[in-house]
């Protein structure tokens, strides 16, 4: 339990730390900070879409496999 706690209070400091730094820099480097979330926050969404996509993919060609197995074992039984 108290790792957990150590672990929380960690990252509780760090950002207090991250959001006073933010805080003291200049409008240009505020502007760079929000780029570059904005930046991550497109990338993982690219991401979870592509992923997404591959998921549906997979489900697909699982589906077809049934069905194709399943028109066999209807074929052998005629």
């Amino acid at each position: 339990m108290g790792n957990k706690t150590n672990g929380i209070l960690a990252l509780l400091g760090l950002g207090a730390l991250a959001y006073w730094k933010y805080k003291k820099s200049t409008p240009e480097e505020q502007q760079a900070v929000k780029d570059k979330i904005n930046s991550a926050k497109d990338n993982l969404n690219k991401w979870g879409n592509d992923l997404k996509t591959k998921a549906n993919d997979v489900a697909s060609q699982a589906q077809a496999k049934l069905d194709e197995a399943k028109t066999k074992a209807e074929d052998s039984l005629s």
